[in-house]
């Protein structure tokens, strides 16, 4: 039996021909974009709206993909040119692209000075970021540098080999004045609230540590527009990998699987010219902020409370969860009662359709979305995802009865053992610290206590609230005696 080849340029003809590929000739396509954190959320997003772009004719936007920890993505997506899959699944039929976007690899870690020399190269005119949380080395209770953490040390030393994007991009804009080269703009893709003033706040605050004039002229030269992104894009299985190589006849080493919804909302400031993105549906406004406010709390904060809770009752995907008595019903009664009233107005929105959706596209079958996917690295997203809505709350009188419980489950998963006794796997840059945190901690009283000390997630007002502690720990004992499953079905 024949082995199928491997997808390449030189492949690209023996697709099926049902599999869409690029209308264009990417030997023409010249590198306008650096994207740091070369990840399956970037490929499955941003990198397919910059595709249409070039299919459209307008080769000056490929990209050139960062990888700042792993080799992992070089390794599989070099041997194919850069070209991958996305396969978007709905339930009833799926669809799949090819992608050619990317036009080059790197792999920060291994050659600094390439990733350097390519973000002063004078054809880049936009830098754009999907690092997650971590990857902005801050404090994410109060969105500040962490002036203390590792990388940022290390970047401060050494700035012509740095570690963190925070340091490649200020050591790339520092070269850029220094050769007169037009700044770039720099795009936050990330799940943080106003990402665009996040990344100003802790770029600027490394510069000011490096240089002051530096730090003057990223104030007055560098935009950093912020922008709204939503797709839900699980991790790929080898039986993903499988399904893609049926459906295209060509092996993949990393394909991608999203579903059929994507949005990306972007504040329009980008002085040295940007793609046509609004042409393949991105939406370009003046003022971001109640877009992003209404996708972090609704989506990102279900989105959490559903792999805590879930992971603890026993389920492994985001859909499984939905289906399971009563899961729906608080995620509804969340969405309803203490999410939606926080938000700012959307004129024009339909706000109860967007979360009819959201909890449509949480049942896809299609999308095996694990839990423990979406669980990982919870102490960079609690406060944005369910902490600064349940601030919100408290402002205004609300009640957060729900909202307690997505943090208690928090808690409860990250004390590393299940509702079985079994280990969990956590996957967290505190993990080391939530670990001896939990030890030896039997009982809500003992573990609220423990982990609401940890001001670099709770900052210093929600502790000192006796309503919210109170309600965490009621909320933490119910988990501790009956378990999610019961505990949720309780409460609807």
């Amino acid at each position: 039996m024949t082995k199928p080849a491997r997808l390449s340029n030189a492949t690209l003809s023996h697709l099926s021909k049902e599999v869409t590929r690029p209308g264009y000739d990417r030997s023409q396509t010249k590198i306008g974009i650096v994207h740091l954190g070369i990840g399956a959320f970037h490929r499955a997003h941003q990198a397919v709206y910059t595709d249409s772009v070039l299919a459209s004719g307008d080769n000056s936007w490929g990209i050139l993909g960062v990888s700042l920890r792993s080799g992992d993505t070089r390794d599989a997506l070099e041997p194919q040119d850069g070209l991958y899959t996305v396969a978007t699944r709905s339930g009833d039929e799926d669809s799949f692209r090819v992608i050619g976007s990317i036009g080059g690899l790197i792999v920060a870690p291994e050659n600094p000075a390439a990733v350097l020399d390519a973000m002063t190269n004078a054809a880049v005119r936009i830098v754009s970021l999907t690092v997650t949380e971590k990857g902005y080395c801050y404090s994410p209770a109060s969105a500040a540098l962490d002036e203390a953490h590792p990388d940022i040390v290390h970047d401060l030393a050494n700035p012509a080999a740095p570690k963190s994007a925070i340091g490649f991009i200020v050591e790339a804009i520092s070269r850029r004045r220094a050769n007169k080269i037009e700044p770039f703009t720099l795009l936050s893709c990330d799940n943080l609230p106003a990402n665009g003033e996040t990344l100003r706040r802790v770029v600027t605050r490394f510069a000011e540590l490096r240089d002051s004039e530096l730090a003057n002229y990223i104030k007055e030269n560098i935009a950093f527009p912020s922008t709204m992104v939503d797709r839900i894009v699980p991790a790929t299985t080898e039986a993903d990998r499988a399904t893609t190589l049926s459906a295209t006849g060509l092996v993949d080493a990393w394909p991608i699987m999203t579903e059929p919804f994507t949005q990306w909302v972007i504040e329009d400031h980008f002085p040295a010219g940007r793609p046509a993105w609004e042409n393949f549906g991105a939406t370009f406004v003046e003022d971001i902020d109640a877009f992003e406010l209404m996708k972090l709390r609704l989506l990102n904060g279900s989105h959490s409370t559903l792999a805590y809770l879930g992971y603890l009752a026993g389920h492994e995907t985001v859909s499984d969860v939905m289906k399971a008595p009563g899961f729906s019903e608080l995620i509804k009664a969340m969405m309803d009662e203490e999410i939606s009233p926080t938000l700012p107005p959307l004129p024009g929105f339909d706000l109860e359709a967007y979360k009819a959706q959201l909890r449509e596209r949480f049942c896809n079958p299609a999308l095996r979305h694990r839990t423990w996917q979406i669980a990982m690295d919870g102490s960079q997203k609690l406060p944005q995802r369910l902490l600064n809505t349940i601030r919100k709350c408290i402002d205004n009188g609300l009640p957060f009865d729900r909202l307690a419980l997505g943090v208690a489950a928090w808690m409860r998963y990250v004390t590393g053992a299940d509702e079985k006794g079994d280990a969990i796997d956590v996957r967290d840059p505190l993990a080391a610290e939530l670990k001896k945190r939990a030890a030896n901690k039997n009982n809500a009283e003992e573990l609220v206590t423990a982990f609401i000390g940890m001001d670099q997630i709770f900052g210093r007002d929600l502790p000192e609230n006796e309503a919210f502690v109170q309600l965490v720990k009621t909320q933490l004992a119910k988990l501790m005696r009956l378990g999610a499953a019961k505990t949720v079905t309780q409460i609807v």
